[in-house]
Order: C-alpha cells, then structure tokens, then sequence
C-alpha cells in the first residue's frame, strides 16, 4: 500500500501545533504496515455511507482517509471533537 496526500492535510498539518506532524508521519508509518496496528485505532467513519475511515494521530487529533486500490487517501486531519 501506499499514501496520497492532499493538499487539504499538507496545509493542516502545517498549521497543527508540534508534535502533531510528526506523530501523524509516524502514525501513516503504521497505517502503511497494518491497517489493524493497535495505536491507530482505526475504524469506518459512519458518515452518510461513504466509504471513510478514522484513525489516532494522538487522542486529541484524528486522520481520515479513503481506501481506494493499493492507495490510502489522506483527506483531512483534525483535532477530534470530544
């Protein structure tokens, strides 16, 4: 597998306050060995159908992508509302 980037998350990241874009680098590190690696986390977001997944950047902050072929698309990267 492998991971696209938007643009979206590359400026999100770049306004995210330290550690967080070094701990999602790390975290895709993870989602490109094992989707199922315990730090991530990851599951199916329920959102109107589509197919879109959540996974831990920390616990205040969350990724999400599409899985479409052997790519993971990284959409958007946020602080988790609580």
């Amino acid at each position: 597998m492998r991971a696209v980037i938007s643009s979206r998350v590359a400026e999100q990241l770049a306004a995210a306050p330290d550690p967080i874009p070094r701990t999602f680098f790390k975290q895709l590190g993870y989602l490109l060995r094992d989707l199922h690696h315990p730090s991530l986390n990851a599951k199916k977001y329920p959102e109107g159908g589509a197919d879109i997944w959540q996974a831990r950047i920390t616990k205040a902050w969350r990724f999400y992508f599409k899985i479409e072929g052997d790519a993971y698309l990284i959409t958007n990267a946020t602080d988790h509302p609580k």
